[in-house]
């Protein structure tokens, strides 16, 4: 499998493309496909230069994955992120990749960006061209949260004296 790497393309496995123009794809996942040896602005370039468009859109979908190996969790994370694009859209970005590792999986966060390759320069009007988004949950909990949720947290404070508890104990031995 080719390495998945930031600026990478991926294209819907049944795209129409501008004629003479040839973009060596290689199978991913779903009914996309990566397109190989080329970027979005290479992309771009060549859409552009046989008079069609590439019409970015300025919502992107950040999704995260585990896998045992980097490009596991990254493949894992682009599976979801791909899930949430809309079928008008055929091709996405890969435009940011951030890998943590921990000591028996990675865990990656993907922001992709879909595209539109199309001949005519406006995007038809439709409600369903809009990317799927989700709600920003607040980041503070209600005031009144004890209330609501009485037993948040509560597990906290015990695993910690467990954790100091356990400490102690192999010190003294």
């Amino acid at each position: 499998m080719q390495t998945i790497a930031e600026h990478n393309i991926l294209v819907r496995q049944k795209i129409e493309l501008p004629n003479g123009l040839r973009l060596e794809t290689q199978e991913f996942r779903e009914g996309w496909n990566l397109a190989l040896k080329v970027n979005a602005a290479q992309m771009e370039m060549k859409i552009r230069t046989n008079g069609w468009n590439f019409i970015a859109v300025p919502e992107g979908a950040l999704r995260s994955g585990v896998g045992e190996t980097s490009q596991e969790s990254i493949a894992s994370a682009l599976k979801m992120s791909l899930r949430r694009i809309n079928s008008h859209f055929n091709a996405v970005e890969v435009n940011h990749i951030e890998l943590t590792q921990y000591p028996w999986f990675f865990l990656a966060r993907v922001r992709i960006y879909p595209y539109r390759i199309q001949q005519g320069s406006v995007l038809p009007a439709c409600d369903e061209l809009q990317p799927a988004t989700t709600e920003l949950r607040p980041k503070r909990l209600p005031l009144d949260s004890n209330v609501l949720y009485p037993y948040f947290g509560s597990a906290m404070p015990q695993l910690k004296e467990i954790l100091i508890a356990s400490r102690s104990t192999l010190t003294r031995q």
